[in-house]
């Protein structure tokens, strides 16, 4: 049974059973910018912290490696990590998502880039939640609006000309 979490003009947020949440959107942009973008470290502080600062600590993308990012916002800092369990270039990637604020709460995400063929890039992300509770936490806390606005800065990077 899938139901509605949210809704967004942008990011089709659904949760297809009591722990999973399920993120669909689509990129203006040929599916090798959009892997870039997401697997680039001075990219990925570009867009990633919903327009707050970020600083990319690690960023080991490959079956094994760590990544770390810190949130720098009006309301402090926030530091976000996992390691990476699976790595098929422009297409997959497994990795598990921890927040500092909730240490031992973590979410194993899939995310995968469809290339619609027409310059166009279907990104869909499943987050799998320990609990129900972790589940109702997250999204509680602001998660749909959240990527909305990191969504939004992607958008703006991969509408800049390639360097």
């Amino acid at each position: 049974m899938t139901t509605q979490v949210a809704s967004s003009p942008k990011a089709l947020v659904t949760q297809p059973s009591e722990r999973e949440v399920r993120i669909e959107r689509i990129f203006n942009a040929p599916r090798e910018r959009v892997w870039k973008a997401m697997t680039d470290p001075a990219l990925v502080a570009q867009w990633w912290g919903r327009g707050n600062k970020v600083v990319v600590e690690r960023m080991d993308v490959q079956r094994g490696g760590h990544w770390r990012f810190v949130e720098h916002s009006p309301d402090g800092s926030h530091g976000f990590e996992g390691r990476y369990r699976e790595v098929t270039p422009m297409e997959r990637i497994e990795q598990t998502f921890e927040w500092d604020g909730t240490p031992g709460h973590v979410v194993v995400e899939t995310m995968t880039l469809q290339d619609l063929g027409d310059g166009r890039t279907k990104l869909v992300t499943v987050s799998l939640f320990h609990t129900v509770e972790d589940l109702q936490g997250m999204v509680g806390a602001g998660m749909e609006q959240g990527l909305n606005q990191s969504y939004a800065a992607l958008d703006k990077l991969l509408a800049q000309p390639q360097a």
